[in-house]
């Protein structure tokens, strides 16, 4: 996934140890033993809800239906041969005066947002829409029907069904009521922000490959000085030790910079989770994420940065597990949102005048994918072709956005594999659930930014727990409400000159108090930085953090 010249990562390695994992998890004498040792009630508080985990982990991995688990392993076959032909996938637009340039989807994104050019803008999106129809011509049907079957012989609806009941502990029907109401107590204000879009900067203006740049492209070049990429690593340590998160530990390994065949959005995964031993010593987790930083490309330093301040949120929680086995770790998005230099302040006050009637579309964009895939695994089979596919996913860009997508659905490489595909709802229950605890938050504290009461109350209530607690008891039990869209939808009706207003003060309030972090940064790990197979600086070897986000600094001024 990564575009590693080393031979130690593989799609073929990826398959054999994923495939050795699941047969560890699923193998059914673990889950008879499981379930021997609760009967017998002997067990402590500790132990029992440790043997709990342990037979709804393995419950979630075994596959009683001998056709399923064949299919199982063809499924992650085809997973791996999709996944290698579109690292390999040629992309790339026909730029006027150019002829084709070859580009990363990242970089594809990036031109949209900031060309001036709407011919350039044009090239960029064909080049984004040209992704669907590859992974269609590559197996991408098959891998559909495969998954529904498989899911079907298990006893599911289908494949969405399958996924979201052993992620979430409830079925499809029930995430889609949540979702509905998102949708629908916000209906209104997409066609507002729609008609408004058009009224303000012309018909065209909604074209996707016209929206990101009328949105935000002038205020992009704008603000683009003042978020250097080179500087998101000491930012982004600096603001989480102003709230106190910290990692217990853990080695952090970060691949930041955007390269021909790295996977082409921001993950993080960790080789060894976090977890107390038996006789009670602390096992740090060793992580590895990433983001898609192309320090050249005029905005790619904050879109970067923002994806480094949320896979960092991912990283801090999984660090934080404190459970008695590996096993209570599991995956949540957790976003962090990154703050501003103080130069850049009458810039930012543009891009919310320019940008907050609009932000709705980004509620549009998350909740998009959700819905493709769910009418997807619900065609019946005869209709799981290359050309309905397409069809389809323009009908929900249509439905749900409202036109199509700066971003085409088939575009988004969520789909494809196996622990993202049916998933993408995680980010929108996560931003659900981000608009209510920051409300609670704001409610119970005054602020957040730089607030060391922060860290210690997202780390004690979300983060130690794992799946030890279900993700919405989580909410609850943190916000003393359960988790619903209300807080996001007040957000987006907020009038521009209110949150100006709060902004202005939030802001004036900051820069009287000074950094909150001065002198040298301590998140209680190691980190690790590489771009691809070279490998940066090690703050093993360099003695601090400050002097690795150094070194990272130079590397990318000379790059």
């Amino acid at each position: 996934k990564m575009g590693l010249k080393g031979g130690e990562f593989s799609v073929e390695k990826l398959n054999e140890t994923k495939g050795k994992m699941e047969a560890f998890l699923s193998e059914e004498p673990r889950l008879e033993e499981t379930c021997r040792w609760l009967k017998r009630d002997i067990a402590n508080e500790e132990q029992t809800r440790t043997l709990k985990n342990f037979e709804r982990t393995f419950g979630c991995y075994i596959m009683s239906d001998p056709g399923a688990k064949e299919l199982r392993k063809d499924i992650t076959e085809l997973e791996g041969t999709l996944a290698s032909a579109r690292g390999q996938m040629k992309l790339g637009a026909l730029l006027p005066g150019e002829g084709f340039k070859e580009m990363s989807s990242v970089q594809l994104r990036n031109r949209m947002s900031a060309s001036a050019s709407e011919e350039e803008r044009r090239a960029c999106y064909d080049g984004m829409k040209s992704i669907g129809a590859f992974v269609c011509a590559n197996g991408f049907p098959e891998l559909v029907k495969m998954r529904n079957s498989m899911a079907r012989k298990l006893g599911y609806v289908d494949f969405y069904d399958y996924k979201v009941t052993q992620a979430e502990g409830f079925n499809k029907a029930r995430l889609f009521e949540i979702l509905d109401k998102l949708v629908d107590g916000t209906r209104d204000i997409v066609k507002s922000a729609r008609e408004a879009l058009t009224k303000e900067k012309g018909k065209d203006a909604s074209e996707p490959w016209n929206l990101d740049y009328m949105l935000q492209g002038s205020v992009t070049k704008k603000l683009d000085p003042f978020f250097p990429f080179e500087k998101a690593v000491e930012r982004w340590a600096r603001s989480y030790a102003a709230m106190h998160v910290g990692y217990r530990g853990a080695t952090m390994t970060l691949d930041l910079l955007d390269r021909k065949g790295k996977y082409s959005n921001g993950f993080c995964h960790w080789p060894q989770p976090a977890w107390v031993r038996r006789d009670g010593s602390w096992q740090p987790s060793v992580a590895n994420f990433t983001s898609l930083a192309d320090p050249a490309a005029v905005g790619s330093g904050l879109t970067a940065l923002k994806t480094l301040m949320h896979e960092a949120g991912h990283a801090a929680h999984f660090a934080n597990v404190s459970q008695p086995s590996p096993l209570f770790s599991q995956e949540r998005p957790v976003r962090t949102r990154p703050t501003g230099p103080s130069g850049a302040v009458g810039h930012l006050e543009e891009r919310i005048v320019s940008g907050k009637p609009y932000q709705v579309f980004e509620l549009c964009r998350l909740v998009a994918p959700c819905y493709f895939e769910r009418a997807l695994y619900e065609l019946p089979e005869d209709e799981v072709t290359v050309e309905r596919i397409q069809s389809l996913a323009e009908e929900v860009e249509r439905r749900i956005q409202g036109g199509a997508s700066p971003r085409p659905l088939l575009a988004v490489p969520h789909i494809l594999a196996d622990e993202s595909s049916c998933y993408y709802h995680g980010y929108v229950l996560a931003e659900m659930s981000a608009f209510q605890t920051r409300a609670y938050f704001l409610e119970k504290h005054g602020h957040i930014v730089d607030n060391p009461a922060i860290g210690p109350a997202l780390t004690e209530k979300y983060w130690v727990p794992g799946n030890s607690a279900m993700f919405l008891d989580l909410v609850e039990g943190l916000t003393g409400k359960p988790l619903s869209g209300e807080a996001w939808v007040s957000h987006l009706k907020e009038p521009v000159k209110e949150t100006l207003k709060r902004e202005r003060s939030d802001y004036d309030e900051a820069v009287k108090k000074g950094p909150a972090v001065s002198g040298e940064i301590d998140l209680d790990m190691r980190v690790r930085i590489v771009d691809g197979d070279e490998v940066i600086t090690d703050s093993q070897q360099t003695g601090s953090f400050g002097a690795s986000a150094e070194a990272f600094e130079r590397y990318v001024r000379r790059r």
